[in-house]
């Protein structure tokens, strides 16, 4: 047997496993800070969420960097759902401050991952605009659910499949929980 030929190999498999786990991890934290800056924006801390948005971004542009030359480990599941969940943040902050909704920049998002995360912004909206009808505030009710049904029409004209579609049909059921909330709103208004 060539040893040095399967040495070279073994330091190889190695050192993939450790890239990967070190990916998980810096994935998991991206993740758990955009968690936090949605649960931030759900409370009306937009400066907690720009603190935990600023730490998610710092993470994935440090992948990008660390590992762009071995791209096959930002396919990992992890690195996809923190990709994912900031996604979801990012747009649903964009929502409540106002701005433009569109691409996200600075950060490499593909189409998959903007997807993925843009059929999640309907369930945030739905929670916002619960805690927005409890504080009266009719006019962001409407809003949340507006924006959502925007978010379906788009959505409805890309015959999604499998994982986008599960993603999909979730949106359209937090949107159905909207609109039965602007619903009950204009019985009390």
């Amino acid at each position: 047997m060539d040893k040095k030929y399967l040495q070279s190999i073994r330091t190889d498999l190695l050192g993939y496993a450790q890239k990967r786990r070190e990916v998980i991890k810096m994935s998991g934290d991206a993740q758990q800070h955009s968690k936090k800056a949605i649960f931030a924006l759900q409370r009306d801390d937009k400066a907690g969420a720009d603190e935990r948005f600023a730490l998610a971004k710092t993470l994935f542009l440090d992948l990008e960097k660390k590992f762009k030359k071995e791209p096959g480990l930002l396919d990992e599941g992890s690195y996809r759902a923190a990709l994912e969940e900031y996604v979801e943040a990012v747009l649903f902050h964009d929502f409540i401050a106002g701005k433009s909704v569109g691409k996200i920049k600075n950060i490499g998002i593909d189409s998959d991952a903007y997807i993925s995360g843009l059929c999640d912004v309907p369930g945030e909206l739905y929670r916002y605009a619960i805690k927005s009808a409890t504080a009266r505030d009719f006019e962001m009710t409407k809003k949340c659910f507006g924006y959502a049904q925007e978010i379906i029409g788009e959505l409805i004209d890309m015959d999604l499949t499998g994982y986008h579609r599960n993603k999909f049909d979730q949106a359209k059921q937090a949107l159905h929980k909207l609109q039965e909330v602007v619903y009950e709103v204009s019985l009390r208004a």
